[in-house]
């Protein structure tokens, strides 16, 4: 099944600079569940999960990911 992931930057107290307000950063992944999804874009993002919530299935997820000193919110849903 193929997931769609948004990614976008968040402020955080450690980062001196505002994100860029512009659209998320959408990505495509080929996985079993959403949860194999997240793990597969960490890895390929070389990034840190943080935290990762899989409602009942049908609804999107919501992760936080780590990458060098910026903190992303990410959204994983069916394609």
């Amino acid at each position: 099944m193929q997931y769609t992931i948004e990614s976008r930057e968040l402020t955080t107290e450690y980062t001196n600079h505002l994100p860029p307000q512009k659209e998320p950063r959408r990505t495509t992944i080929e996985a079993r569940d959403a949860g194999e999804a997240i793990h597969l874009f960490v890895d390929l993002d070389d990034a840190e999960l943080v935290s990762f919530t899989n409602p009942r299935p049908g609804q999107e997820s919501i992760a936080t990911i780590r990458k060098n000193d910026s903190v992303f919110l990410v959204r994983v849903y069916a394609a």
